[in-house]
């Protein structure tokens, strides 16, 4: 049986980099897009080690709030909405779109498994134009604990009536292919700039440079 190929959202299929004029604005330096995307992971993990969830928004406005601490930046209301509203914005990667477009004509179920809430996943999907590739977009908010927690990737196959062995996460972190690895499935790690997988870090049997690299690699396996 194909695998179903689950994808994460945010730099995976996403362009977070869209954010960096902002942070240019806000900061005087763009690279704090990168400090604060850290946080809002490590604020995430907290949460979820803590058994405190709160919505991925939440999270993300909070952590903006401590990396504007560190830096001593006192954040306007209109800097907080821009920052975390454009979130819902971002664009695809370029190759992001025809690689979809390939894994869907293959025969391939695809499906999105993201931290964003229920909400801002329809939202993001829809404005990137990418929502009609998959058949689901399933958010952490099902059980209320993040990624990498085996829970999610337990829901996500419930959700799509299959065993946890036949599904495959696609990512461009290293410890979201690593939660799906060690709660049963299969992954795939897309290499984006900057993007590594660690030494202990699960290592899945598909890795690429980017999207259309690693559906090269789902098609000739999965199909």
């Amino acid at each position: 049986m194909s695998k179903v190929i689950v994808f994460d959202v945010n730099e995976t299929l996403l362009d977070l980099s869209k954010l960096r004029p902002h942070f240019q604005r806000v900061f005087g330096d763009a690279n704090v897009l990168k400090q604060w995307f850290s946080q809002v992971l490590q604020s995430a993990l907290v949460v979820t080690i803590t058994d405190n969830y709160t919505d991925f928004g939440t999270v993300g406005r909070n952590a903006l709030e401590m990396t504007a601490a560190r830096h001593g930046i006192e954040l306007s209301d209109d800097d907080r909405s821009q920052i975390v509203g454009s979130m819902l914005t971002l664009p695809p990667h370029p190759e992001v779109p025809e690689s979809l477009e390939r894994l869907r004509d293959a025969g391939l179920r695809l499906a999105a498994l993201t931290n964003s809430s229920a909400t801002a996943v329809d939202a993001q999907l829809t404005n990137a134009g990418l929502m009609d590739y998959f058949e689901q977009a399933l958010s952490v908010d099902a059980v209320r604990r993040f990624k990498p927690a085996a829970e999610v990737y337990q829901m996500a196959a419930e959700k799509l009536n299959i065993d946890i062995s036949n599904m495959r996460m696609v990512a461009a972190h290293d410890w979201d292919v690593t939660g799906a690895i060690r709660a049963g499935a299969s992954g795939a790690f897309v290499a984006r700039p900057g993007m590594v997988l660690g030494p202990l870090s699960e290592k899945p049997d598909i890795i690429g440079k980017d999207l259309s690299e690693v559906a090269d690699k789902i098609i000739e396996i999965e199909t």
